[in-house]
């Protein structure tokens, strides 16, 4: 087995082609961060209650210098300054510019890694980015002091080479930090933080991470982590202590995408059969999922859904770890994980994957990086400038993670009455929310079964459709004939129009097997489905050289009273709403124009927001919905 020390001269050798030794011409790493003339934190203005719900953004997973990974790949900004960044200040990135969100958020939460939490920041060991920062050496260093640089962090690192005797008084200090940090920035009405961390079971190099969000400052003295076990239903038992103890708490899956299969999984993690106490404590503490963010899409893939024609959007099908190898699909998307529910519900009398979804970004830059036209990267000797991340500086080998395949996105959406803690868990523990990839559309998706054609005409048609039906999240009731769905759809002010508003249909066959359908339900133009009933694309009016795009097709709003004409009764079955964008100009395409040089593709996307299901079980609702973590 080759040592760290050779294993890096090997892999040195193999880069030698690329040693130049001039600095790379960046265009992105200019200007410099000046403190001085830094923009502050805007004014915003407080949402009153609204018992109908008020629309609000976030991002509820965040990583700042407290997490190994960010510290060794460059990162120095604080929990602190991540909030500063989401409510709209401006930062120093760890490539030496300053960066800002075009438009702050509503809520946000810090979630570094629990494990080893705040170690390195607080020690400080010699690898390449503490000798010399990461903005020096991208601003002065050749090709091949960068390549032995970024071979020397990779490889010839490891966190247990620091020593981690004693790393739980590090973490202790850490996680107090985190919360004083969440506590100074939340301000009821106008800007909610939540106590969080992340949990990053990886067992086999199978992603099964979890962020962990506390509904108020009630917390553990130290976060759960995977060097306690990198059981799912180990952290669950430790939730359900804590809830016990008077925490209010839960769980969010992310990147199911690279899980191979495990994330949602027919079976427990030790492979053994799944039975009803299992299915109810996972949903008990794991009421949403994440499927949007920078490290792919896990809503749905073309291999489980080949009749989706947007089945195939931000695909990051590899596992995370350096090796790579693909993850396998089954398993690792949200709309498989929903057909295994209803299969499993009517097989087993069980539905473990009930869970509504968020985007969010996974940002290690103390950041939400989901703008395409300002962003910024994940990690910074990863991809923290625009030659980084387009290799055009060439001292990352293509193989790596990052590069192009990673994408700018996503943000949660969650309808509360309020902008406040215990109003928008609330709202996540009953999933009325949505993901989207990064834009800010505004979505509603209410179900029921006496909704008529004219409902979108009256001025409260919330209130009604809320009155005789159930929102995003919830479970239709029987009723009579079909279940009729309202879609409303309202493009971001500062993005794309809409190209189509479409429902996603799961349902159980005669065989007990789960099928799928996604209609099309709305769309823009005067197109027509074809013999197969689908809506053709919409087209494309962006300009890769330019790196711009037309609002000069779509529409500013799509809407529409749809009832299912496939219904059967006696089937059980979900559904949830899908919009779909007119195409835009992908981050990499501004980045490209940024350095002159040709797009790679796609140098366009459609970028969508992805709701909750509602799900219709035949008979009478059962009592307490036991997807509920407070039960």
């Amino acid at each position: 087995m080759l040592t760290n020390n050779l294993r890096i001269l090997c892999l040195c050798l193999g880069f030698i082609s690329l040693n130049g030794c001039s600095p790379v011409e960046d265009p992105s790493l200019y200007p410099a961060f000046n403190t001085d003339s830094a923009r502050p934190i805007p004014e915003k203005p407080r949402t009153g209650r609204n018992p109908q719900g008020n629309l609000y953004w976030g991002d509820l997973h965040i990583h700042t210098s407290y997490s190994t990974d960010a510290w060794t790949m460059g990162v120095r900004a604080t929990p602190d300054d991540a909030y500063t960044f989401t409510r709209g200040g401006e930062i120093e990135h760890a490539g030496g510019y300053g960066i800002r969100m075009k438009r702050p958020l509503d809520f946000a939460a810090v979630t570094d890694h629990s494990e080893y939490l705040g170690l390195l920041r607080a020690t400080e060991p010699e690898v390449p980015l503490s000798v010399r920062s990461y903005s020096e050496r991208m601003r002065h260093d050749g090709k091949l002091a960068n390549t032995i640089a970024f071979l020397r962090t990779t490889f010839g690192f490891h966190i247990k080479d620091v020593g981690v005797q004693g790393w739980e008084e590090f973490t202790r200090a850490a996680w107090a930090d985190t919360i004083a940090a969440a506590e100074r920035h939340n301000i009821p009405g106008e800007f909610t933080t939540f106590v969080a961390y992340e949990w990053s079971s990886a067992p086999e190099k199978r992603n099964l991470h979890r962020n962990v969000v506390y509904r108020d400052t009630n917390v553990p003295a130290i976060p759960y982590s995977s060097l306690n076990s990198n059981d799912p239903r180990d952290l669950w038992a430790e939730l359900e202590r804590q809830r016990q103890q008077g925490m209010q708490v839960f769980a969010i899956p992310h990147n199911g995408n690279a899980s191979d299969g495990k994330m949602y999984d027919a079976v427990m993690f030790d492979g053994s059969p799944m039975n009803a106490r299992y299915a109810a404590t996972r949903m008990r503490n794991e009421p949403i999922s994440e499927i949007f963010q920078v490290k792919g899409s896990s809503e749905v893939h073309p291999s489980l859904s080949p009749e989706d024609e947007f089945a195939g959007f931000e695909l990051v099908d590899e596992k995370l770890a350096q090796e790579g190898g693909l993850s396998k699909p089954k398993g690792s998307y949200i709309r498989d994980a929903l057909r295994t529910g209803i299969e499993m519900s009517h097989a087993e009398g069980f539905n473990p994957y009930r869970f509504g979804v968020i985007g969010s970004s996974d940002g290690h830059n103390a950041s939400s990086p989901v703008e395409e036209d300002n962003y910024h990267g994940k990690l910074p000797l990863l991809d923290g400038s625009a030659a980084t991340r387009l290799r055009t500086n060439s001292y990352l080998p293509q193989r790596m993670p990052g590069g192009t395949v990673w994408g700018a996105a996503g943000l949660a959406a969650v309808w509360a009455e309020e902008n406040t803690r215990a109003a928008l868990f609330d709202a996540m523990l009953r999933k009325e929310t949505y993901a989207t990839s990064g834009p800010r559309m505004q979505v509603r998706f209410f179900g029921g079964w006496n909704y008529e054609a004219g409902l979108l005409q009256q001025d409260d048609w919330v209130a009604a459709a809320r009155a005789s039906g159930v929102p995003m999240g919830g479970e239709l009731p029987a009723g009579n004939g079909a279940p009729t769905f309202v879609v409303w759809a309202m493009r971001d002010p500062a993005g794309g129009n809409l190209d189509r508003i479409q429902i996603v249909k799961g349902w159980l066959a005669a065989d007990g097997k789960a099928q799928e359908k996604v209609f099309d339900v709305a769309w823009s133009g005067d197109r027509s489905p074809g013999p197969d009933n689908k809506v053709p694309p919409v087209g494309n009016t962006v300009d890769v050289a330019t790196a711009s795009y037309s609002n000069t097709i779509g529409e500013e709003q799509l809407s529409v009273v749809w009832s299912d004409p496939e219904f059967n009764p006696e089937q059980e079955a979900f559904y949830y709403a899908r919009v779909i964008e007119i195409p835009t100009p992908r981050w990499s395409t501004y980045d490209a124009k940024t350095l002159g040089i040709e797009a790679p593709e796609p140098a366009s996307l459609q970028e969508r927001a992805v709701t909750s299901a509602i799900w219709y079980r035949p008979g009478p609702v059962a009592g307490a919905d036991a997807s509920n973590p407070q039960e």
